[in-house]
């Protein structure tokens, strides 16, 4: 129940937050929001499956060019284009996840950043559909959801806590389930997990389509409140992205997402505001918080005080 209230509490403190932030930060506790959903698809692919992805932006860039595109081309509301996006990145993440988990440690790594470039390259190759290297803005006027104009600071917010909640207490619920637990075995030891009958492929499969089902939403969410759907959300950087986080926050951990994507984006945003040179900071925090926190910010927290924590 411990465990329970302080995930439920979060949920409850950004609510909050919402009334007391000022909007520019409102703004960007959305981001964070919706990026934190991202590092959860990822954690649980890596964190709880020790599956390490060098490629994940391609689920993320499917999610929002699954919105972007029905919304652009057919003018699809979003109350549909949204659960489009998070379809693009499930079936993408179905029918990739059966090649690419075939390959093991390296080779998985090396796979799955070989398919993402390949996703980049297609997004560039038909340009004319989806803008090329410069990508296209969604007009206001599509970007309502429900009756809700998403263009307004506060209805950002409200959809992205709304969004950023249900894919957190599903994370919570998913890893306290005989799956979750499952999927650590497979983490800790895959030959024993398979002696003892579990078909270990299945179960890594399913944690990739999860995985990319999380992260399309992401994807979908973020091209849906900010407007912009580009091919640089498909690039290498926006795979490494995601790994940091959960590095930070604690992998294997289910609040380590958010905390490592909040940590970092302020981290950057005040070290721009004192210098240029602000990624050295943020270069020099990450090789600190490795030296003395290697299991992130909650997980040191975890095995140092609360071991109750998922």
């Amino acid at each position: 129940m411990k465990s329970l209230g302080v995930h439920l509490g979060l949920v409850a403190v950004l609510w909050a937050l919402c009334l007391v932030l000022p909007a520019y930060h409102q703004g960007n506790f959305a981001r964070v929001m919706v990026l934190a959903v991202y590092a959860m698809g990822y954690n649980v692919l890596f964190g709880y499956t020790g599956l390490l992805s060098l490629g994940h932006a391609m689920f993320f860039a499917a999610g929002m060019y699954g919105t972007g595109l029905v919304s652009l081309h057919w003018g699809t509301p979003m109350v549909l284009a949204l659960p489009l996006g998070v379809l693009a990145g499930a079936v993408l993440a179905a029918l990739l996840g059966v090649l690419f988990l075939r390959a093991k440690g390296v080779g998985f790594m090396i796979v799955t950043l070989m398919f993402a470039q390949a996703v980049y390259l297609t997004i560039l190759y038909f340009g004319e559909w989806t803008g090329g290297d410069e990508g296209f803005v969604l007009q206001p006027a599509v970007r309502v959801l429900a009756g809700i104009d998403l263009t307004a600071p506060s209805a950002r917010y409200w959809t992205a806590w709304a969004i950023f909640s249900v894919g957190f207490l599903a994370t919570y619920w998913l890893v306290g389930r005989p799956f979750g637990k499952t999927l650590v075995a497979i983490r800790e030891n895959e030959e024993r997990a398979r002696m003892l009958g579990y078909d270990t492929f299945r179960f890594k499969w399913q944690a990739v389509v999860i995985s990319g089902a999380l992260s399309g939403l992401a994807g979908a969410t973020y091209g849906m409140l900010f407007g912009y759907v580009g091919a640089s959300f498909a690039t290498v950087q926006y795979s490494i992205f995601p790994l940091l986080w959960v590095l930070l926050g604690g992998a294997g951990t289910v609040i380590g997402p958010f905390i490592g994507t909040l940590f970092m984006f302020y981290l950057i945003d005040f070290s721009s505001e004192i210098t240029t040179a602000y990624m050295l900071i943020a270069g020099v925090a990450l090789v600190l918080l490795t030296l003395f926190a290697p299991q992130g910010i909650v997980g040191e927290l975890r095995r140092r005080v609360f071991g109750w924590l998922p």
